[in-house]
């Protein structure tokens, strides 16, 4: 039988997907029968001439989409309707095991809180009465829902009365009900100069201005924040204290007071995003503890707990706490109750700290792994932290470090994708340590970026 070629004339987008979709047709219409052996990804990449790599990310969406399956010393094959996928399981289902190796998407571990599930929906199973959870929740949420939050929020070190608790769907979700909350179109905002990218799509959303303000080894500048302040009428400031993305940067107590003092004299409200913070239990107070009056605290399950696990947590004073509560209404009317009961029971069960802990547990090591490989690099790292910020040589272009990267096989993102404006060019790339679940890959994907950190292809040599 002749080798398998994709018909790839007249279709747009991705060279790879390009690849895969005309893979998916094959299939569909018979022309590639389950079983059929496909040419070796290097093999094809040679008779379409493509990039190995744009080949290999083919094959990897194929996997991923169940069209296609690995088996070792074999080759890759056409799955059946019946085949099982290869190494099914918890960790693989969203997380491929072949392929490009993924540091680009800022995940905890994954796995950690499957078997936990189980339990609960077990024992959620025998409850004797589930209508509340499947039911319109009114002004607020559940009673013990609401109390479940507030004993999260006082492990965190931040106290909440009921009244000032919202909850939501995930960190991002709360942190655009408290910009709608608090802003009007033409309000400026101001965020750290590298930021959390979605923040950006929001304020434009919303017609916002936004302004960046400078940030140092200590996180935002107290005194460019002045700066900024003394010049213009700021509504809100955006910022990450503790474990910053994406430079890794946890404020020091006197930089937080800092910050506060500012803030509170130029009568400015702080959205606080400490999505981070359960997992690293030494960092100094919230600034929601500092300033309860002036900060909205934002925080959620999901980097702690486990990704799917979309609920967040929002400390707000009273006035605004509502404001934040109409929001939630008008873009969604409620948050999910059944998602909440899990993570209540879990946090009231014990099982959130225990959770919390092992994903401690795991990022400490696998930061202990990257650290060994960049030996004598520009790294910033936290040992409690999912990712790390790799700031490059001046002479070694981050564009160019990216696309050495992706060459590889290793999928990452480069500094200027944080940039809150649009001349600030970081020469630095973000590495996160959690989104891979295997080990063995993760540190396969380090070393090939320390050897390009180390030999520096020229750009020619990455044409793809």
């Amino acid at each position: 039988m002749a080798i398998w070629t994709p018909e790839l004339a007249g279709r747009q987008g991705p060279k790879y997907l390009q690849i895969v979709e005309a893979l998916a047709e094959d299939v569909a219409s018979g022309a590639l029968k389950p079983g059929t052996r496909l040419p070796p990804h290097r093999a094809l990449a040679y008779g379409l001439d493509v990039s190995p790599n744009t080949t290999q990310r083919a094959y990897a969406e194929a996997v991923a989409r169940a069209l296609i399956q690995g088996e070792v010393g074999r080759g890759t094959f056409v799955r059946g309707p019946a085949d099982p996928p290869r190494h099914a399981g918890p960790a693989d289902m969203m997380r491929p095991v072949s392929g490009p190796v993924d540091l680009s998407r800022n995940l905890p571990a994954p796995g950690l809180a499957a078997a936990c599930l189980t339990e609960t929906l077990s024992s959620l199973a025998q409850s004797s009465d589930l209508r509340p959870l499947v039911d319109h929740q009114m002004e607020t949420a559940l009673d013990h829902h609401l109390k479940a939050a507030v004993d999260w929020l006082g492990r965190l070190d931040v106290a909440a009365m009921r009244d000032e608790v919202v909850i939501t769907n995930g960190a991002q979700h709360a942190i655009f009900c408290a910009l709608m909350a608090l802003t009007r179109p033409g309000d400026l905002l101001l965020t750290e100069e590298l930021t959390y990218a979605p923040v950006m799509a929001m304020a434009d959303r919303l017609g916002l201005k936004r302004k960046a303000v400078a940030l140092d080894h200590g996180g935002l500048c107290a005194d460019a924040l002045e700066e900024v302040c003394r010049g213009h009428q700021v509504r809100a400031l955006y910022f990450s204290p503790t474990l910053q993305t994406p430079t890794t940067v946890t404020m020091t107590r006197d930089r937080r007071e800092a910050i506060v003092a500012i803030c509170r004299r130029h009568s400015v409200m702080m959205i606080e995003d400490d999505v981070f913070g359960p997992l690293k239990a030494d960092r100094p107070d919230p600034v929601a503890t500092l300033a309860p009056e002036s900060t909205i605290y934002v925080t959620s399950t999901s980097k702690c707990l486990a990704p799917g696990l979309r609920v967040g947590f929002i400390r707000a004073p009273a006035v605004q706490a509502a404001a934040i509560r109409g929001a939630v209404h008008l873009n969604c009317w409620m948050t999910p109750p059944l998602m909440i009961e899990i993570a209540a029971r879990w946090i009231r069960d014990g099982t959130a700290d225990r959770l919390t802990e092992r994903q401690r547990e795991k990022a400490g090591h696998r930061q202990d792994l990257a650290r060994a490989v960049f030996t004598g690099a520009d790294l910033w790292a936290d040992p409690f932290g999912l990712h790390l910020w790799l700031r490059l040589p001046a002479d070694y272009p981050a564009d160019l470090f990216k696309a050495a990267a992706d060459h590889h096989g290793v999928r990452i993102v480069e500094g200027s994708a944080f940039a809150a404006e649009s001349g600030i060019r970081p020469n630095a790339v973000r590495l996160c340590l959690g989104n891979e679940a295997e080990e063995r890959r993760l540190l396969s994907g380090l070393r090939r970026l320390k050897a390009i950190l180390d030999e520096r292809p020229r750009r020619s040599e990455l044409v793809l």
